[in-house]
């Protein structure tokens, strides 16, 4: 079992945030960063214009399950900034819509150890 770390200093945060490469989906975007480290490290910020702190709060929870149930198949080593995109449809912020966005961005970053995973039209493993 991995253990993800979470990026708490603004630093850490614009660290990975500059010198990342960045994928966006339709709801959420990632700054993904090599950190050199034998876990991940897990960054989440969602602009106060989004919605009010419940509501800000509810997405959070969704982003870090999302990406708890995903960590197993992710590669070690990685700082990982998810943005919530404040443009999106705050009533569209659910479960099955940050897991697509969340498995695209993935995809498309090649962040998957299984190499099955990295392919487009491929059946998740639960």
């Amino acid at each position: 079992m991995k253990k993800t770390k979470m990026l708490k200093k603004n630093y850490e945060f614009k660290h990975v945030l500059s010198k990342g490469r960045g994928y966006f989906g339709k709801n959420i975007s990632a700054f993904i960063l090599d950190n050199g480290k034998k876990y991940n490290l897990l960054g989440l910020a969602i602009s106060v214009k989004t919605a009010k702190a419940v509501r800000r709060n509810q997405i959070k929870r969704l982003i870090r399950e999302n990406y708890y149930k995903q960590e197993e198949k992710i590669l070690s080593g990685k700082s990982i900034v998810f943005v919530y995109n404040k443009k999106a449809d705050i009533k569209k912020a659910n479960y099955k819509n940050i897991k697509d966005d969340m498995e695209e961005i993935f995809n498309k970053a090649k962040i998957y150890e299984n190499k099955e995973c990295n392919e487009k039209n491929t059946n998740w493993p639960n």
